[in-house]
């Protein structure tokens, strides 16, 4: 059991690496050619993982295509392009606590297409975390939001918080029918491919030669730690210990975001990054957390 904690744990710190490694790339790396070799290394070795568990390619029904199309679609074309593009022009500190909304915004559209109970706890949880993501958006001054606009790097990243739920929420239905390590596979591979025609305008083709070790070491971070073994360490969590409590282990990924982006980076820790982390963890929790058995 001890393992699976522990393989939880990495993967908490290899998705908030993957903050800096995406930022690292974002510099040299246009957005859709990072978008497409980050998840062709990933769709190498995820085929690898499915040929070793299940000794062949898994099967696809023809009905599952679409939703498989559209996994690719947001999880993996829309989400990074809006991530390299934002990762871009904000620290990934900042980055990482916008993304970590995830959870709530997951609870609220839940709600409201799959009619899921939302009690009052989780109510104030999602109030909470929203007002500390807006501190993060604003960098402390939330009169920003009405006097003046917000940076187009906030706005790329709150694309990557729309893109996952949709994917989160389109993957909820195709789940009951398809293993994770499947649906994950052939999301990343169909996302790949739509990702490979714009990398090519972009100029990926030309421009690959001069990149850099460091680019490619982000790549590949991003593509094998990042996507791989933090995806599959995350479903071997689900198996053991259940959602719920391998859930829990999300909430340290912005939080090693941050202290790789102090360590790595440079990047400044601020009030309002504090703040705003604090807070948003806080949501997080309460909109999480397990309804009290009744009669406890």
């Amino acid at each position: 059991m001890i393992r699976v904690y522990l393989k939880l744990f990495g993967m908490a710190v290899f998705w908030g690496g993957t903050f800096v490694a995406g930022r690292m790339a974002a510099q040299h790396v246009e957005p859709y050619s990072a978008a497409f070799l980050r998840f062709a290394i990933a769709s190498v070795f995820l085929l690898l993982a499915a040929w070793k568990i299940e000794g062949r390619l898994p099967a696809i029904q023809a009905r599952q295509l679409l939703p498989v199309f559209l996994l690719g679609m947001t999880g993996v074309f829309a989400y990074n392009v809006f991530f390299f593009k934002g990762l871009k022009l904000i620290e990934a500190g900042r980055a990482a606590i916008i993304i970590a909304n995830n959870p709530i915004f997951i609870a609220l559209f839940s709600a409201l297409i799959f009619r899921e109970r939302l009690t009052p706890l989780r109510l104030c949880g999602i109030g909470i975390s929203i007002t500390g993501a807006l501190l993060v958006i604003t960098r402390g001054s939330l009169s920003a939001l009405v006097s003046g606009p917000v940076g187009w790097g906030e706005l790329f990243i709150l694309g990557c918080v729309a893109s996952w739920v949709t994917f989160s929420l389109l993957g909820k239905s195709l789940l009951a029918s398809m293993s994770p390590l499947t649906s994950i596979l052939y999301a990343s591979l169909s996302g790949a491919l739509c990702l490979a025609l714009p990398a090519w305008y972009e100029g990926l083709w030309s421009a690959w030669p001069g990149y850099t070790p460091v680019d490619w070491m982000a790549l590949f971070y991003l593509g094998f730690f990042g996507t791989v073994l933090g995806f599959v360490w995350y479903y071997q969590g689900i198996q053991r210990i259940g959602a719920m409590k391998a859930g829990v282990f999300i909430n340290f990924v912005p939080i090693s975001a941050i202290i790789f982006g102090y360590l790595l980076l440079d990047e400044a820790l601020t009030v309002s990054l504090a703040a705003g982390t604090v807070l948003v963890l806080s949501g997080v929790y309460l909109t999480n957390r397990p309804a009290p058995a009744p009669g406890s």
